[in-house]
C-alpha cells in the first residue's frame, strides 16, 4: 500500500498565479505560508501549491495575499535543469485536490472577497 496525502493550514504567501491554456484547462500556482505547531513562530515553512480545474478557477476569485486557506492534496516533485548552470534541479509542489476559503467572515469581506468562511472546493 501506498499513501501519498498533504493536509496544510496556513496563509497565503502573494496573489495566485493563474492560467489558462488553448485546451481550457487552467490553472493556479501560489505559495502557502504554515507555522509548524509548537515552534516559536520564528519563520514559517514555506510551501508551493498547484491547482487545476474548478479549484484553480475558486482560487483565482477568492485567495489573495495574507487569506487564511486548507488544503488536502498530494506531493510531487518538479524537475529541470538550470539553463545559466546546465545544473539538475527539483522542488516539491503540492498539488492541491481540496481548497478550503477559511477566516472569519469579517477577515475575508477586509480582504475584498465577498465570499463566505469554510466554503469548499
Amino acid at each position: 500500500m501506498t499513501l501519498n496525502v498533504v493536509t496544510l493550514v496556513g496563509r497565503v504567501g502573494g496573489d495566485p498565479d493563474v492560467k489558462y491554456f488553448e485546451s481550457g484547462s487552467v490553472v493556479c500556482n501560489c505559495t502557502l505560508a504554515v507555522n509548524r505547531r509548537g515552534r516559536d513562530n520564528d519563520e514559517p515553512d514555506w510551501f508551493n501549491l498547484e491547482m487545476w480545474g474548478k479549484t484553480a478557477e475558486v482560487a483565482a476569485n477568492y485567495v489573495r495575499k495574507g487569506r487564511l486557506i486548507g488544503v488536502t492534496g498530494s506531493l510531487k516533485f518538479e524537475y529541470w535543469q538550470d539553463r545559466a548552470t546546465g545544473a539538475n534541479r527539483s522542488k516539491p509542489v503540492i498539488r492541491v485536490d481540496k481548497l478550503e476559503l477559511l477566516g472569519s467572515k469579517r477577515e475575508n469581506e477586509a480582504n475584498d472577497t465577498g465570499h463566505t468562511s469554510n466554503d469548499e472546493f
